[in-house]
């Protein structure tokens, strides 16, 4: 991924998945084919700015998508591209909040679980 132009982020079963971080960390131009996506900072970010959006529908096509990427010239790939090396506030910087405050989210719940473990009875 780390040495692609593009990659693929595709409808998933859950919300919960890391793939377009794992793509915006990686400094690679997401390709989303997604008709309903939520994504995440979306009332900040303009994603379009850096991001390829595909209808589900086209990208079935055949040589639909190689055809729209092969389109995108390398001037306007470098403007899309443009989150390299990050910088405070861009969309890495965000992911990245986002990733720590999920952490922090599931620490929590798992620190809250471990509470009562020493009053269970041992046998």
């Amino acid at each position: 991924m780390a040495s692609s132009k593009f990659c693929l982020h595709i409808a998933g079963d859950t919300p919960s998945s890391n793939r377009l971080f794992d793509i915006v960390a990686t400094h690679c131009v997401p390709v989303i084919i997604s008709d309903e996506i939520e994504l995440p900072f979306e009332d900040v970010l303009d994603y379009s700015d850096f991001c390829v959006f595909v209808h589900a529908s086209d990208a079935i096509k055949p040589g639909y998508l190689l055809k729209l990427l092969r389109g995108i010239d390398r001037d306007e790939w470098t403007k899309m591209w443009y989150n390299y090396p990050s910088k405070p506030d861009d969309a890495v910087d965000m992911i990245w909040k986002a990733v720590r405050r999920k952490v922090s989210a599931v620490r929590l719940e798992l620190n809250r679980k471990k509470r009562y473990y020493r009053s269970q009875p041992t046998s």
